[in-house]
């Protein structure tokens, strides 16, 4: 079975239902942690206007058969969640809102398929299954507290849409290659879910240690359902990741943390471009944490691609050394 650790800490005030827990999840793709955090908010107003009924249609995503379509559509999900919650956006904030709509990666996979895309409103309760899951059995809590960390993932999940486009979760979705006698696809099921900040504005306010600069891109919250992994979907997640930080943030040095003793997903890492940058030190133990790898990728300039085009990314090759991702 695999393991999975996790430090998880909160006051009481986390499970009082009026006020939102303050805390966020940190970066191995197997061993997630939760930290303390508060989503940075700009003092600035910024103003923009809702797209008129006759605006220019968007690209997104829809899973038909072992393809991906595309499908137009008139409104702006993204832009309609920000103005409900009381946001202000700029226009460079309105056309990042439009790119992380009309994203898609897909990939074919030995076993099958997958596609990434935006984590949509609807599907933010199988995220937090996915995530409390993930936390519970590197915990070895007891069925009767899943409810508990589930309340405070979804939690985190509410305020980290809050800071759209600055940061954004990503969910993956798998479907099982059919035997050769159906005629009939297998059923796609999400698989795993990565989060992707941007900017300062989108860092948690609390990141793990070794601290990586809040105005970098910074990937975490990685993982994959169990009985899925050993077949890419982890690989894919993270290349998902990195194209979308490509096409969005000035900025292409990538920063995420893997612990030390979670030697599957520091391969997979190291065999992507990462370098380790800076490694806590012992005194970390004190904190009763896991000593941790802060690394850097340099992603290479961003070829423009036209933004109805879904993204076909990624090698032949599939990725097998990790056991967990």
């Amino acid at each position: 079975m695999a393991a999975v650790s996790i430090s998880l800490a909160f006051s009481a005030d986390s499970l009082n239902p009026s006020r939102s827990a303050k805390f966020g999840l940190s970066s191995s793709s197997r061993y997630p942690s939760l930290f303390s955090c508060r989503s940075h908010r700009s003092s600035n107003v910024r103003f923009a206007f809702p797209p008129s009924p006759h605006s220019s249609s968007v690209t997104t995503a829809t899973e038909t058969g072992g393809e991906e379509a595309t499908k137009s559509t008139g409104s702006y999900d993204f832009l309609e969640e920000s103005f409900r919650t009381g946001r202000f956006l700029s226009n460079a904030e309105l056309e990042k809102l439009k790119a992380l709509e009309g994203f898609a990666y897909f990939q074919e996979l030995e076993s099958g398929s997958m596609w990434v895309r935006v984590m949509r409103a609807e599907e933010m309760d199988s995220t937090v299954k996915l995530l409390a899951e993930s936390f519970g059995e590197s915990m070895l809590l007891p069925s009767g507290y899943q409810s508990v960390l589930r309340f405070l993932v979804k939690q985190y999940l509410i305020e980290r849409r809050e800071v759209l486009p600055h940061a954004v979760t990503l969910v993956g979705f798998y479907r099982k290659k059919s035997d050769s006698c159906s005629s009939d696809g297998e059923e796609a099921e999400m698989a795993g879910t990565v989060e992707v900040c941007f900017d300062k504005r989108g860092a948690n306010a609390s990141p793990p240690s070794p601290t990586p600069p809040k105005e970098s891109p910074y990937v975490c919250n990685m993982t994959v359902k169990e009985d899925l992994r050993r077949r890419g979907i982890g690989w894919h997640l993270l290349k998902a990741s990195e194209k979308l930080i490509s096409q969005l943030s000035p900025s292409k040095d990538v920063y995420l943390h893997c612990r030390m003793v979670d030697g599957a997903p520091f391969k997979m890492y190291r065999k992507a471009g990462y370098e380790v940058v800076k490694t806590d030190t012992i005194l970390i133990l004190l904190m009763l944490q896991r000593r941790k790898h802060l690394m850097r990728k340099k992603l290479p300039p961003c070829t423009i691609i036209p933004s109805d085009t879904v993204e076909m990314l990624g090698s032949d090759n599939e990725l097998t050394s990790s056991a967990n991702v």
